[in-house]
């Protein structure tokens, strides 16, 4: 928890035991506050069972602590239930010092009174990192739209850890080995952006006003109950997550190898390893891209997660291996099925016919498993040229060499383009079947016709197509994550229409991914520049932000309930820039738009 918390003209009002406390949070001048966020949490907590590698032990089932935030309502009050035991709430509102209180078993009410911020440079702390981001000056905007684009993959650009100060050659030492993690950064900026982020962060350092506070936060947030579920550590990165048919939460964490189990109605947690293959080293085929990594327990790199409506079972793309990972989540078991080519498995979906398909991001393929005979079929994408179409070829022994330690990342000349690394991503299924996948750098998609294995290419009017899903109409919705926009794309008409996150400063989020609740209308996306979700209703065309508790709130993937709960995860890497260094599984049950 930070150093700065204290609790400014406090106060707190000792009653008989109650079944509910209620928080009244003031100003200076005891006037009520409205739309404060509010999270309660234990006062202390059991220590974590480390008694595997770091990690609980697997199928041990367990319970944990939740953290519970709302906000205030019109007159500055916001209950919780009495826990039946001591508990702490720490108290937010942009423009106003944070406090923190505690709570003791039964207690019925209390009051805080907030201060304003004062301090400029302090108030610009506070704020997500969107915020800096948003007023940082990297020369022209193109260079810029590449920046978001390349070096928002894995984590926030302008949180405390990434605005701190360095010299030019700590950037260039830096941006080196973000190049050998995956970041596709081209060669001319590589050189040109130490100087720039060195000396940008510091002019916005030292000249807080410059950047920008976010709109107000929506008083209908006073309606809204986000639930956190502390899993894994500051060593853990908790990519994507799968609400399945049981109403458990299933979380991959692609640094250790461990699916998460979550129970929301219980808070029981199972931990899953998934197995490793005798002699498979750590990083399996990138093994020498987290060597600098200071611990991790995976050959496998568990990424996205699918489930299938016949029976059950969850399939599970590690990105470092040529496998797709099946999982039972009423035996617990693993089975590990060999693909025979393609590279990097990334997003997965499974269709109406249970078949499996998934983006093979580096070799420039869509696999499909067919479960009924155990088979494999690999569609090749086009490449934009001689170049990539070597490059692709060229991508075994590649691999092979960087596995070895070779930096082959960091020796070849990139473009803005990304020559030779068109990066098909997301992948989509749409009502009649047809399979639809987004290439993050080439900006288009494919269509792929299940029956005739035909492939169709769109371009698209927009610049980095990251992950996408389907409305209940067959429409498309995309991200395009260094615009801070999405788009519809209606395949019938070949329409695109944009739609800009209401986020400000404009142009300063980098949406990562969607989801369509298809029952009732509207689409939830990643803000995860902003510590926040953004709903948008279709018919209305109207949009909510509904803020996250934690500090470089980094997320990657939505689920929706039947419901309409939303599920996502904090999934930075690495994990310990997120506040707390606790990675979270959060719920979100709010109003719609």
């Amino acid at each position: 928890m930070s150093a700065r918390l204290f609790t400014p003209l406090l106060m707190v009002l000792a009653v008989a035991p109650a079944s509910a406390a209620t928080l009244s949070v003031v100003d200076e001048s005891g006037a009520p506050l409205a739309t404060a966020m509010v999270r309660e949490m234990p006062a202390t907590r059991a220590p974590a069972d480390t008694r595997d590698g770091g990690y609980p032990l697997p199928a041990q089932p367990f319970v944990v602590e939740t953290d519970i935030t709302r906000f205030t309502d019109a007159v500055g009050r916001v209950r919780f239930d009495d826990r039946g035991r001591a508990v702490r709430l720490l108290v937010r509102k942009p423009g106003w010092r944070e406090a923190s209180i505690a709570l003791a078993p039964g207690q019925a009410e209390a009051r805080v009174a907030l201060q304003r911020e004062t301090d400029a440079l302090k108030r610009a702390e506070a704020l997500p990192a969107n915020a800096w981001l948003g007023a940082l000056d990297l020369g022209d905007g193109e260079r810029k739209r590449h920046f978001q684009l390349q070096c928002g993959f894995c984590h926030q650009q302008g949180n405390a850890q990434t605005r701190a100060e360095r010299s030019p050659d700590e950037w260039s030492t830096l941006i080196k080995r973000m190049v050998r993690y995956g970041s596709r950064l081209s060669s001319a900026d590589q050189k040109a952006l130490p100087e720039l982020l060195s000396s940008g962060w510091r002019a916005l350092r030292e000249h807080p006003e410059r950047v920008a506070g976010p709109a107000p936060w929506d008083a209908a947030l006073a309606g809204s109950t986000l639930t956190e579920w502390p899993i894994g550590d500051a060593m853990s990165q908790q990519h994507d997550q799968l609400l399945g048919r049981n109403g458990h939460v299933y979380v991959a964490d692609n640094i250790q190898d461990r699916v998460w189990e979550v129970d929301p109605a219980s808070n029981r947690v199972t931990v899953h390893k998934i197995p490793h293959r005798e002699g498979e080293p750590p990083g399996g085929l990138l093994a020498a891209r987290l060597k600098e990594f200071p611990r991790h327990d995976s050959t496998s790199n568990a990424h996205s997660l699918a489930q299938s409506e016949r029976d059950g079972h969850i399939f599970i793309t590690p990105s470092a291996q040529q496998r797709l990972v099946e999982f039972d989540p009423a035996s617990g078991a693993f089975t590990l099925h060999d693909i025979g080519g393609g590279f990097y498995p990334h997003t997965i979906r499974v269709d109406a016919q249970d078949r499996v398909w998934f983006t093979l991001a580096l070799s420039n393929q869509v696999a499909m498993f067919e479960r009924s005979t155990g088979r494999f079929t690999l569609y090749d994408l086009p490449a934009r040229g001689l170049r990539e179409r070597l490059t692709v070829a060229l991508i075994k022994p590649i691999f092979k060499l960087m596995s070895w330690g070779v930096p082959l990342s960091n020796w070849l000349p990139v473009d803005r383009l990304s020559t030779g690394v068109p990066l098909p991503y997301g992948i989509a299924v749409t009502p009649d079947g047809s399979v639809w996948v987004s290439r993050l750098h080439a900006d288009d998609l494919a269509r792929i016709d299940p029956r005739s294995g035909a492939v169709t290419m769109v371009p698209v009017p927009f610049a980095g197509p990251r992950r996408l899903r389907s409305d209940a109409d067959g429409n498309l919705w995309i991200t395009a994550f260094p615009e801070s926009a999405i788009y519809r794309y209606e395949p019938a008409t070949q329409r695109f229409t944009r739609f800009e996150l209401p986020v400000l400063p404009k142009g300063s989020e980098t949406p990562y991914a969607l989801n369509v609740d298809k029952r009732r209308g509207i689409v939830w996306v990643n803000g995860n520049q902003s510590d926040s979700l953004y709903a948008l209703d279709i018919a209305s065309g109207n949009w909510r932000r509904v803020p996250l508790p934690r500090r470089v709130a980094f997320t990657r993937d939505i689920e929706i309930a039947a419901d309409g709960t939303v599920y996502t995860s904090t999934s930075s890497f690495p994990s310990w820039h997120v506040e707390d260094g606790q990675p979270t599984l959060i719920r979100v049950q709010t109003k719609a738009p």
